[in-house]
């Protein structure tokens, strides 16, 4: 059987990475991996560091598309990909990749995971994380403070530049692409009812296996 493949996406601060890793800590490394959309940022080394800085990273052209998408089609062919790992800190890839492997369930997780269309071919299941914005804007002060370094003003000129209105222009229209809308963020029940289906495709897929 192909790999059951799930999007996980919505707003910055949204939870995604709560569904994601629940799904992860509920079946293992060995039945799951996920794949971190913000990994998929462009490559920048052309760029000086303040321009980069500059950047808009909350539209779509800020990821590399053609990579990603190579990448879930050789994790869906049953092929390890190096996914490249992304440093906020400098707002580049860094020097490594991380290896992800195949496995029965492949959780794409991001901003726009549900925004390309041949990604959405390849999906089982698409989830769409809908938490309000004040709450988002909390978590992502709070995030980028602690493992990013930025400034509170930093973090306030962004959130109103590029954050909110990219949210409302690309991210907020993907709702419409979602199976499952999770209207409270990862709220217990809702993943509840994802790791159910979950465990239901694996036992299938053990079962056409035997």
């Amino acid at each position: 059987m192909p790999p059951f493949i799930i999007g996980v996406a919505g707003g910055s601060g949204s939870g995604k990475s709560t569904v994601s890793q629940q799904v992860l800590a509920s079946f293992g490394a060995d039945m799951v991996s996920v794949v971190m959309q913000d990994d998929y940022y462009r490559d920048q080394s052309d760029l000086t560091p303040e321009v980069r800085r500059k950047q808009n990273y909350d539209h779509p052209q800020a990821f590399d598309w053609p990579l990603l998408v190579q990448h879930v089609r050789a994790l869906r062919g049953g092929e390890t990909i190096a996914m490249p790992e992304y440093d906020f800190t400098i707002d580049n890839r860094s020097d490594r990749t991380i290896p992800v492997r195949p496995a029965p369930v492949i959780v794409i997780e991001g901003l726009f995971a549900l925004y390309d269309a041949d990604l959405r071919d390849m999906m089982s299941l698409k989830i769409f994380v809908d938490t309000a914005p004040d709450i988002r804007f909390i978590r992502r002060m709070q995030r980028d403070v602690a493992e990013r370094g930025r400034s509170l003003e930093s973090i306030v000129g962004q959130y109103l530049e590029t954050v909110r209105p990219m949210h409302k222009q690309f991210i907020e229209p993907t709702k419409r692409h979602a199976d499952i809308i999770l209207p409270h963020g990862a709220n217990g029940p809702a993943v509840d009812v994802i790791t159910t289906k979950v465990a239901s495709v694996i036992a299938s897929g053990f079962d056409a296996g035997r």
